[in-house]
């Protein structure tokens, strides 16, 4: 089995799977002050729930945008599941794909992944679109190369901003609001965070594809939001919510492969 930790500025995401499949999923509140034993305490109990023998894990995947976590994940992995684990961004660990912007090493190892795997499931070109603390737009050509992309505040990271700077707003949940014209704070605030978000991705991914000389491409959705506006953005056909766990399988697989041909050579 394999355990697939993905660490992002929010949440860390755990997966084992067996397989092609996901035994089970947890996650826990990023906190780089959390040590390797405290997780691995946390992650033994659900793991014993979860009807998942510690000892059928034989290797680890990290992808990390916290470089301050990348020790305890590096140790919790070694001390509690005896595996060296493959780190996404680490010169040994090979994505099979061009990275073609000025900074490589400064691309998020999440939005690399997403990429390999939105490209191996669905072909290219194509835009992966994430719904995570940052709303990121990742653009993948046809033959897999990661050209760049774009950043913008994520939607709840603009709720809270409203709310924190702004006496009288208060804080609201993310819906799809009947009117764009709200008659209410509330209202307003959700027709202003969700229609506006839904305007701004549209405008990026035309001009994405006016910038690739293409009328269109393909667009794959992630995120614990995605389904929400996938719903009212015809340009997304796909919402894909585990892409980053698949995407983390497909490069710890092909790694694996690599290693085992360099052996027999």
């Amino acid at each position: 089995m394999l355990l697939a930790i993905d660490a992002g500025n929010t949440n860390i995401v755990f997966a084992v799977f067996d397989g092609d499949t996901i035994k089970g999923q947890w996650r826990c509140s990023t906190t780089v002050e959390r040590t390797a034993d405290e997780l691995g305490v946390w992650l033994h109990h659900l793991f014993e729930l979860s009807g998942v023998p510690r000892d059928a894990i034989t290797g680890a995947i990290i992808a990390t945008v916290v470089p301050a976590a990348e020790f305890s994940l590096k140790t919790l992995c070694r001390q509690y599941f005896a595996v060296e684990p493959m780190v996404v961004g680490a010169p040994s660990v090979n994505l099979k794909m061009q990275v073609l912007t000025d900074r490589p090493s400064e691309v998020g190892a999440d939005r690399l992944v997403n990429a390999v795997a939105a490209h191996r499931i669905y072909g290219g070109p194509l835009v992966v679109l994430d719904f995570g603390t940052a709303t990121t737009f990742d653009v993948v050509d046809g033959q897999g190369n990661y050209l760049g992309g774009v950043i913008a505040p994520g939607v709840n990271l603009s709720i809270k901003a409203l709310h924190m700077a702004a006496a009288q707003l208060p804080m609201v949940a993310v819906e799809a609001p009947r009117n764009v014209i709200g008659k209410n704070t509330i209202e307003a605030m959700q027709s202003g965070v969700f229609w506006g978000y839904v305007s701004m991705i549209e405008g990026l991914l035309a001009r994405i594809c006016t910038q690739q000389g293409l009328p269109e491409m393909k667009v794959v959705a992630t995120g614990g939001l995605a389904p929400l506006f996938a719903r009212a953005i015809d340009e997304i056909g796909h919402s894909h919510g585990d892409l980053t766990m698949l995407g983390l399988l497909m490069i710890y697989r092909q790694n694996l492969e690599n290693d085992k041909a360099g052996q027999l050579a």
